[in-house]
């Protein structure tokens, strides 16, 4: 069994069981109230006990959790208070990440990964819209279309719209005014910097769950603070992770630590706007996950900025302090200290308001499993440094990484992009949609690219032919899929292979 991690000490030292911390958790607080260090101290605690960590760093300060801090006034006298006999200051091992290759290993997924759904969020569509968009999704796939980066799906609305009228009758109407509107967010995908986020390689998730030599797992660090700059990006690109985990971890019950700890901070922006669908995925998501092994804390301001579906699957919490100021805000309080088991030596609601910089209220599970009383305590030091690396210590532990190389460099293979353009040069007279021939029995739409049909052997075929061409053919329906979507990406809600 884990050794428990030390987060706190008030009445008594608040240790989170590893058995029990994919029960998710919360780390609320005001800004300025000590969230990052509390995220920090549990990432570390995480490590030691060999827990890979995922964390996105929104400010730039999570950095220092690579080298170890250095004692001065305040961390002495919280050392001595708290009575840390064996404390002793030390780094985690690190990878860093950044969608945007500037600060870390670039972070990329193929737009087949993302799915139809995802990207509906992602470009903020109607439902008029997101239709239109899975069906694109859809007649790609089943022309073995392979949508990698923002060209190919571009190139695919493009290809779709053209021919509307010769895919009305299988795949129902398209509008044009729909397809004319996903360009345009398409647009503003790539003058946002999305483009570098989709193509290949893409991210192996296998590599966010590694341990380095001493057994201690690595805390995958990812460069959030450009990336705020387009919130809903973000906000999708760490569901996207979530949702892909998901699926392609096996189920592992309740082990006694878990294969992944995922720090979602600015966690609000994930629930702002979100449709009634994709809000019922996430809880999906959030209630089963824990069974993958995978504990998901968010991090965020307040305790109801995480609907309250999902709020009651975070059993391990970390409140730091709240403001009052407005009607409002004493309302939140009063929220926010309802969700904690209540302690009849202490006051929650008011106590919330009066903490100081790195005092907490926290409840983790016990060892039965059920939540602890609440109890006012300290924040341990972290025992990295505190404060972000500079850029020559960052670079240095990017290139000493085990992963470098393997991502830096972009790969565009063929795909729907390229496939397209040679259609078009091959056979101009298709251009007008009157002079496309109708579809075949068999639904292969695009059989001048060389695709299979889906239609069985001809009468005559020998048994050899017969299988030789069914290989074929599975190869071709399922070439649109090799690229696979998560359940929070898939046309029908669940992982194709």
């Amino acid at each position: 069994m884990s050794e428990p991690l030390l987060v706190a000490v008030g009445d008594s030292p608040q240790y989170l069981l590893p058995q029990f911390a994919n029960r998710h958790g919360l780390i609320a607080g005001a800004t300025g109230t000590g969230k990052t260090v509390s995220l920090q101290v549990m990432a570390e605690g995480f490590s030691r006990i060999g827990v890979p960590v995922f964390a996105a760093d929104v400010k730039g300060d999570l950095s220092g959790i690579a080298v170890a801090g250095t004692s001065n006034t305040k961390i002495s006298d919280r050392i001595n208070k708290l009575k840390l006999t064996d404390f002793s200051f030390s780094g985690c091992p690190v990878t860093f990440w950044d969608v945007f290759g500037e600060q870390g290993h670039p972070v990329r997924a193929t737009v087949s990964e993302m799915g139809p759904l995802l990207f509906s969020r992602l470009l903020n569509l109607n439902d008029t819209q997101s239709g239109v968009l899975t069906l694109v999704f859809k007649i790609a796939d089943d022309n073995g279309l392979l949508l990698l980066d923002l060209k190919d799906l571009q190139a695919m609305l493009q290809h779709v719209g053209d021919h509307t009228r010769d895919f009305q009758t299988q795949y129902g109407n398209i509008s044009i005014a729909s397809i004319g509107a996903i360009q345009r967010g398409l647009v503003g995908l790539q003058q946002q910097g999305a483009d570098r986020f989709f193509g290949e390689p893409a991210l192996n998730l296998d590599d966010l769950l590694q341990t380095d030599s001493k057994g201690q797992g690595v805390v995958n660090i990812l460069a959030a603070n450009k990336l705020l700059v387009s919130p809903t990006l973000y906000a999708t690109l760490l569901l996207w992770l979530l949702s892909e985990l998901f699926e392609q971890l096996p189920e592992v019950g309740d082990p006694e630590k878990p294969k992944l700890v995922f720090f979602f901070d600015e966690a609000h922006l994930l629930f702002n706007d979100l449709p009634n669908v994709l809000e019922q995925k996430i809880e999906q998501v959030i209630r089963l996950i824990r069974s993958k092994g995978i504990g998901v804390y968010f991090v965020t301001q307040n305790p109801i900025d995480v609907p309250e579906v999902v709020l009651g699957q975070l059993s391990n919490r970390v409140q730091h302090a709240l403001r009052a100021f407005t009607p409002r805000d004493q309302k939140d309080v009063r929220a926010a200290a309802q969700t904690f088991r209540s302690n009849p030596k202490l006051d929650v609601e008011s106590t919330i308001t009066q903490l100081a910089v790195g005092e907490v209220l926290v409840s983790f599970l016990d060892e039965k499993g059920t939540p602890g009383m609440v109890d006012r305590a300290l924040v341990c030091p972290p025992r990295s440094q505190i404060g972000p690396i500079n850029l020559e210590q960052r670079q240095k532990i990017v290139q000493q990484s085990v992963v470098y190389g393997v991502y830096e460099k972009v790969v565009d293979r063929e795909s729907a992009y390229e496939r397209l353009q040679t259609r078009a040069q091959t056979q101009p007279a298709a251009a007008s949609p009157s002079k496309v021939s109708p579809p075949s029995k068999t639904g292969s739409w695009l059989p001048d690219l060389g695709f299979p049909s889906s239609g069985g052997s001809r009468r005559g075929d020998s048994l050899a032919e017969a299988m030789a061409k069914s290989a074929v053919r599975a190869i071709g329906s399922s070439v649109g899929r090799q690229i696979v979507r998560g359940v929070l990406g898939s046309l029908m809600g669940g992982r194709q292979r």
